[in-house]
This record gives C-alpha cells, sequence and structure tokens, in this order.
C-alpha cells in the first residue's frame, strides 16, 4: 500500500506510515506551545522562556511557587484528562464502526457524572445515605465510585439494546435516553444536598479545571499508561474488527472478548477523566474523527487522538482563562466548539444514508 513503511530487526518488524508519523509530531509540538503558554498565564505572567527556565530549577521561590504549585499540576491533569477521552473516544468508535458513538453519547459519562455527583453532594450531610457517601468517599475515592458508575450505565444501555446490539441508531437512541434520566437524577440530588455541596456539584457537573492539582493526576495518568501500552495490541484487534465481525472471526480473533476488552478500557478511561474533572462534553467524540482525518486512515487511530484530545482539553482551558475578563469552565468552551461539529456530522450522515 501507498505510504506503508516497515523497519525490520531480525524477526521483529513495525509498519508505520510518514503521514501520522507527521501529524503526531505536530501534535506534541502544538501541546508543548499551548501547554507552555498555559503556565505563563495568570495574575502573575510569565513569559515562554521564563517558564521553561523556572521548569528547569531555576527562578526565584515565588516563581516556583507561582508554575510548581497553582499551575503546573492543573496543566497536566488537562493533557492526561483529554489524552484519556480521545483515547476512550477512538476506542468506542471504532468497536461500534459509527463516528456518532462516544462515551458521553452512549450516557457512559453520564453514569460516571450520576455516581460522583451523589458521593459530592451526600457525603458528611448524616442520615443513611450520607454515612453510606462518605464512607465511599474516604475508602474508595471519586474514582472508583466514578468507574462503578460507568460500568454500571454501559451494562444497562447494553441489556436494553438488546437483540438490537448492532442498529447503531437503537443504541444512540437508548443512550441518549440514559442519559436524559441520569440528568434528571442529578438535578435531583442537586436539589436535595446543602447550598454548599449543591454548588460544588454544580460547578463539577460543567466540566471544570479549577483547583486541579498532582492530586488529580495520579488515575487519569496510570490509567492512561496501561492504555498506552497495550495500544499496539488494540489497534491490531480494531483493525480486524473494523472489516467486520464475521472477518474478524475468519483471522482468528474471538470477536466477543476482544469488543468486551476495548469497551472496558474505553469506559475505564472515560469514567477516569470524569472522575478528575467532571463531565467534558464532545471531546471524546469530537477529536477521534479529528486525528482519522488528519491521519488519513480509515478508523480514528489511537494514540493519535489520545495526542488530539491532549492538545483540544489544554486549548480549551486556556481559552477558559484568557478569552473572556472572568473564567469559565473549560466544559462550556467544549461544549460551544463541539455541538456544531455534532450537528454537521449527523446532517452529513443523513445525506450519505439518503
Amino acid at each position: 500500500m501507498t505510504g506503508i513503511r516497515a523497519l525490520r530487526a531480525g524477526v521483529f518488524s513495525v509498519v508505520w506510515r510518514p503521514r501520522p508519523l507527521l501529524v503526531g509530531m505536530f501534535l506534541v509540538i502544538l501541546g508543548t506551545v499551548v501547554f507552555t503558554v498555559g503556565l505563563g498565564l495568570g495574575s502573575y505572567p510569565l513569559s515562554p522562556t521564563d517558564v521553561w527556565r523556572i521548569l528547569l530549577g531555576r527562578g526565584t521561590e515565588i516563581e516556583r511557587t507561582v508554575v510548581w504549585d497553582l499551575r503546573l499540576g492543573r496543566a497536566v491533569v488537562a493533557l492526561l484528562v483529554g489524552a484519556c477521552l480521545g483515547f476512550s473516544g477512538a476506542l468506542t468508535q471504532t468497536v461500534a464502526r459509527n463516528p456518532l458513538a462516544s462515551p458521553d453519547i452512549l450516557g457512559v459519562t453520564h453514569g460516571a457524572s450520576f455516581a460522583a455527583v451523589g458521593v459530592i453532594a451526600f457525603a458528611g450531610t448524616g442520615g443513611v445515605l450520607g454515612d453510606s457517601a462518605g464512607l465511599l468517599l474516604g475508602s474508595i475515592g471519586l474514582t472508583f465510585t466514578a468507574v462503578a458508575g460507568a460500568l454500571g450505565t454501559a451494562v444497562l444501555v447494553w441489556f436494553l439494546v438488546g437483540r438490537e446490539r448492532n442498529n447503531m441508531l437503537s443504541l444512540v437512541l437508548i443512550g441518549v435516553a440514559v442519559s436524559m434520566f441520569l440528568g434528571a437524577l442529578n438535578t435531583w440530588i442537586i436539589a436535595r444536598t446543602t447550598l454548599e455541596r449543591a454548588a460544588a456539584a454544580q460547578l463539577w457537573l460543567t466540566g471544570s479545571l479549577n483547583g486541579r492539582d498532582f492530586a488529580h493526576a495520579w488515575a487519569p495518568g496510570v490509567v492512561l499508561l496501561g492504555a498506552v501500552s497495550v495500544a499496539g495490541w488494540l489497534a491490531f484487534v480494531l483493525g480486524a474488527l473494523a472489516l467486520g465481525p464475521a472477518t474478524a472471526h475468519t483471522l482468528g480473533h474471538n470477536v466477543t472478548v476482544a469488543q468486551a476488552v476495548q469497551l472496558l478500557t474505553a469506559v475505564v478511561l472515560a469514567a477516569v477523566a470524569v472522575s478528575a474533572a467532571g463531565p467534558i462534553g464532545f471531546v471524546a467524540f469530537v477529536t477521534p474523527q479529528i486525528a482519522r482525518l488528519a491521519a488519513g486512515s480509515a478508523t480514528p487511530p489511537l494514540v493519535l487522538s489520545a495526542l488530539t484530545g491532549a492538545v483540544t482539553v489544554a486549548t480549551a482551558d486556556l481559552a477558559a482563562r484568557a478569552l473572556l475578563p472572568w473564567e469559565v469552565p473549560v466544559g462550556i468552551v467544549t461544549a460551544l466548539a463541539g455541538a456544531p461539529v455534532l450537528l454537521w456530522m449527523i446532517v452529513s450522515l443523513n445525506r450519505k444514508g439518503h
């Protein structure tokens, strides 16, 4: 095939294409630029040169405090959350073989949000529910609670679809319905808790990186590292599944097990991203398609989707802090940018269908 290269070392060989490699290099450079500008932005402004001088261990004590203690953690969380969402969206869309499939549209993100909001709203409020929420928050933490909520929602949607699992329209409609139901439950939870916890839960639901530090980075970092370490195997199996279940089975793949592993990976990636920064909408939906178009591939490339997601969230966070006189949650920026893309894709798919 044109554009494909192979590197061989003895019995080992790696197939690669120049175009995705160039796109990946561009994304790394762009992400570095956004990361640097973000660290310098704030009430104590710093130039890019100053930022890297401080990161390399130089600078005054106040400069090191501003960069290392106040800004660096948030910037790292933005990159990790975006990468998790991009990777998760690429897996979901490839397994479903539909660009409309993503964790936020299929209800997975709302399931994670529902579990997390319940813990945030009722922890320490007294009563059986408050004591249980406090125990969950103290023993297993927000991350594992969000993962449990996301997995429970994914199983619920899977069983509600029933025999129509190969019908993408049914899957999307049921996912949207479950999302609306969970959104209503979130509203009820916020109305039943104290004013302070309701405000915290509502801010978290918009998707915000405000106040994030290195304590919020370990979960998405660990899960993303595990996903990237098996990205080669996932991409190999996804390439076969993209040809259809029958073809994948003929090539020797256990289709059911492969799909289950990939969807489980996608759910966990989306859930830890939600637990770290709240439900940042449309990133998992849009970034895999941007990566696919940039790479010129038939399906969303996993690593490029992760890089695109990282750059997207970091850029959206930069815009949320720089474009207005006051800071807005990053989820608002991604929603404003992603909603028109969703409408455009639906119209395009409808025209292709006709």
